[in-house]
This record gives structure tokens, sequence and C-alpha cells, in this order.
């Protein structure tokens, strides 16, 4: 299981972030566990100053940008 966090106050760039990431863990058969973290504090403590931004497993893999779904599903491949 993959844990994926995506970082934003909850703006329309979040929710399509949040979309792809769950559309692109369903094309690959990859069980994910979804957090929203819309504290700036808990945000920054990652580093991120743009959102909306990934994290996969613990690792930033995306700020300041919506990735597509294929970005994303090559992201879970790794």
């Amino acid at each position: 299981m993959k844990t994926i966090q995506i970082l934003g106050t909850g703006c329309p760039k979040c929710k399509q972030l949040t979309a792809n990431a769950e559309q692109a863990a369903k094309e690959l058969g990859v069980e994910i566990e979804l957090e929203k973290v819309t504290d700036i504090n808990d945000i920054m403590a990652f580093g991120v100053m743009m959102t909306p931004a990934i994290v996969i497993d613990g690792e930033v893999k995306g700020s300041g940008k919506v990735l597509d779904v294929e970005a994303i599903k090559a992201l879970l491949d790794q």
C-alpha cells in the first residue's frame, strides 16, 4: 500500500490533484491511503512553499502544479 498526501488548502487545483491521484492508483490497481493536508504549518513542515503538492510515502514528488494521471502513475510505479 502506498501513502499519498495531497498538500493544499482545498482549492480547485488541490481537488484536481486528488482526483488525478485516485484515478492513477485505480488504473494501476495500486492500493493507496490518501490523506489531505490542509494546515499551512503541516504543509510548510514538508518544505513546500507552493501548493498543490503531492507526497508519496513521505517524499515530496511534485509541488506548485497539478500533475496529470500519467505523471502520477509513473511516480507510483517507481
